[in-house]
Order: C-alpha cells, then sequence, then structure tokens
C-alpha cells in the first residue's frame, strides 16, 4: 500500500519529507509513501477535514486540533503507539510542541517541526536585538522596520506582545485592556513608519525581502525560518533573536507543524515504523536540519553541529521556544484568527480608534466561542 502525504511548500515544510520518503520507498516493489504540497496559505486556513478526507497523513499546526478532533478526521496517537513511547517523545521535544497537539485527553501529531515568533533583523544594519518596544520602535524611526501582519499574522503578534508580558490569550475577555491596549498602540506606532505593502506579506515574503535588498532591515515578531539564518544561502543573511519578554512572560506564539494520521487510512507497520524514525533523536539532530527543517528535539537545538551550520539560529532563540505560548485552539479559533487579522490590518491602516478595534475583535472571539464544538481550552495550562 502506497501512503499519500499532504505538507506545506516550502524547503522547511518539504524538503526532508521528501528525502526521507526518498530512502524508505528505495528497494521496494510498491513506494510507501509521496508527498504533495500545498501553499503556506492553504496550511494556516484550510479546512483540515476537506484535506483529511484526501489524505493519509497531514502535516498541520496545533491550532487545527480542536476543529479535527470535533470532526474525528485523525486517529488518536495512543490508538497506534504506547504511552511511554509517547512520552519520551514529550520528553524530548523543545517547549510545549508536543503538548500542543494533545488535546481532550488524547495525542493526535508528533511534532517535527520547531518554529516560534521570534525577532529577525539584518545583523550589517541592526548589530544588537532591542530590549524593549521603546527601542523597537526607535528602530522604526531610523530604518525601514515591518510588522507580520499578512494572513493571520497580524493577530499572532498581538498575542505575542501580550505574552511577552505574561498574558495568556482566552475566556471571554480573550485579553485585558492592560495588556492589548498597549500592544496595539505601540504596534500602530511601528506600523506608521513601516515600509507600505509589507503588512500584506507572509513571513516568507519578509525575509525574501529583508534577505534579497534593503527594503525591510527588522521585524520584531516573526515565524523563524532557519534557512535565512544559514551563511552563503542569501545576499544578506539573517539573524534571529528571541522575543521581548519581561519577567515571567512567555516567548512568542508557537508556530512549528506536527505529523497526524488521518481516520481514512489504515496504517501499516512500515509506515508507523517511519513515522518514528522522524522522530529519532538522531534523525532530528543529523538528518532534518541537513536537509532543511526545524527539528523539534531539544537535544538539536543545543547541537553545537547544528547551530554551527545555521548561524546559531537555535541557540539564539531556544529560550523563546522552551516558553513559546501556545495558541487557542478550540473548533472556530482557525477562522477567528483569520477574521481578526483582516480586522487588525484594516485598523492599523485607517488609523481607526483602538478601543473600538480592540471591541470587534472581541466580538469575533466571544462569536468563535459561542459555536464551538468540544473544549475550549480555557483550562489550559501553556505546557
Amino acid at each position: 500500500m502506497t501512503f499519500v502525504g499532504l505538507t506545506w511548500d516550502h524547503p522547511r515544510g518539504y524538503d526532508a519529507l521528501e528525502e526521507a520518503a526518498r530512502r524508505v520507498n528505495a528497494g521496494r516493489n510498491k513506494p510507501l509513501i509521496f508527498w504533495e504540497k500545498q501553499p503556506l496559505e492553504g496550511f494556516e486556513s484550510a479546512p483540515i477535514t476537506d484535506l483529511a478526507a484526501r489524505h493519509d497523513l497531514l502535516v498541520l499546526d496545533h491550532p487545527h486540533i480542536g476543529e479535527a478532533v470535533a470532526d474525528d478526521c485523525l486517529i488518536p496517537l495512543e490508538e497506534l503507539f504506547d504511552a511511554d513511547r509517547i512520552e519520551v517523545w514529550r520528553v524530548n521535544s523543545i517547549g510545549s510542541s508536543l503538548a500542543s497537539y494533545h488535546w481532550e485527553g488524547r495525542t493526535y501529531a508528533l511534532p517535527l517541526d520547531v518554529a516560534t515568533q521570534v525577532m529577525a533583523r539584518r545583523l550589517d544594519v541592526v548589530g544588537a536585538p532591542p530590549g524593549t518596544w521603546d527601542e523597537v520602535e526607535e528602530l522604526a524611526v531610523k530604518y525601514p522596520v515591518a510588522l507580520s501582519l499578512g494572513g493571520p499574522h497580524a493577530i499572532l503578534s498581538l498575542i505575542s506582545f501580550a505574552a511577552g508580558a505574561g498574558q495568556i490569550i482566552g475566556g471571554e475577555e480573550m485579553l485585558p485592556d492592560k495588556a492589548a491596549l498597549p500592544a496595539l498602540e505601540s504596534l500602530q506606532r511601528i506600523f506608521d513608519h513601516a515600509p507600505r505593502g509589507s503588512e500584506t506579506l507572509n513571513p516568507i515574503q519578509l525575509l525574501e525581502t529583508m534577505a534579497r535588498s534593503e527594503e525591510i532591515v527588522f521585524v520584531p515578531l516573526i515565524f523563524g525560518y532557519v534557512t535565512y539564518a544559514q551563511p552563503g544561502y542569501a545576499p544578506h543573511r539573517l539573524s534571529f533573536s528571541d522575543t521581548i519578554r519581561a519577567p515571567g512572560g512567555y516567548g512568542g506564539v508557537l508556530g512549528g507543524t506536527g505529523v497526524g494520521i488521518s481516520r481514512r487510512t489504515t496504517p501499516t507497520q512500515d509506515l508507523l515504523d517511519h513515522v518514528a524514525w522522524l522522530m529519532d533523536l538522531r534523525t532530528q539532530t543529523e538528518f532534518l536540519p541537513a536537509h532543511g527543517g526545524q527539528p523539534s528535539a531539544s537535544v538539536a537545538w543545543a547541537d553545537l553541529s547544528v547551530n554551527v551550520a545555521s548561524g546559531n539560529f537555535y541557540a539564539e532563540t531556544a529560550a523563546t521556544a522552551e516558553t513559546a505560548l501556545l495558541r487557542p485552539r478550540f473548533d472556530g479559533y482557525i477562522a477567528f484568527q483569520t477574521r481578526a487579522s483582516d480586522v487588525l490590518r484594516s485598523a492599523f491602516a485607517e488609523r481607526r480608534d483602538l478601543e473600538k478595534t480592540l471591541h470587534h475583535i472581541r466580538t469575533l472571539w466571544r462569536d468563535a466561542r459561542q459555536f464551538a464544538r468540544g473544549e475550549l481550552d480555557d483550562k489550559r495550562m501553556n505546557s
């Protein structure tokens, strides 16, 4: 039997999986697995139930879990692997990366890849990362500084800003005024100086612009991509740093990807062995980084050779990964994330009243929660 997986169309999301498939398929009469790709925007917002109906394995982001469980489209991993093995994977994974796929008592994906919102800068222009948001605003006056606001990322920037001050999104209020309003005001001031058009770019497009032009030199909150930190990849090597975080605060929101197995398939032992091999510490430390992946194993993030090859990407952002904030995962959150980001982009561009903007976003939030199937994630801890 040949299994079909779906991942996202970027070297970080595809190259390692394609090479792993090539190796496991070699010498077989019939391939074990092959991977299809979808654009980043599809990965972030496409209905997971539709994707699971057409694929055996899915690379997904943890905010999709509530929807996936409500539609019963993924097999809990406890039905496929023993509990001790899953616990080892949890302990080995950096921060809350495996915990992010645990929902209503069961685990629905394994973290192949970890990313968080971090700071990105042109090292030749911005020598040291700013330590406060006041310093970020000062940079925005002097240099072309952009915000990551495209697609769902506008609301994620707000959540990350508040997380750095120790605030977890949740409850009927979503975020309290004392956390949300100062964050919105600071983001508005940075936006006012940002290069026009940068607000529509996704993280890859922002980083490509930084790496290949003079149009952007700093982004304070953006999902990290190790590719751009590697020496020789582009004309300008980028440096990534931990987010601005007060004592007791959280790192930028958690991203990255996990691999889940859809209900449409009956996995063979060969397939389960292949998935387990992807989580092996040697695979995570040697194979994945060598083929463009961002491993989830904490030992890989601390490995000297991995850091030398990555321009110290992992060592300089590990503290953020360890404390990264889990996003809400309730059924309906993905749609909220998209709508709220649309509202924020328009509000910043048109300089709308930020209190009214926050009220609008809270209304969207409460509406999403009202119609959610299953848990609302309010009782969750961040790990």
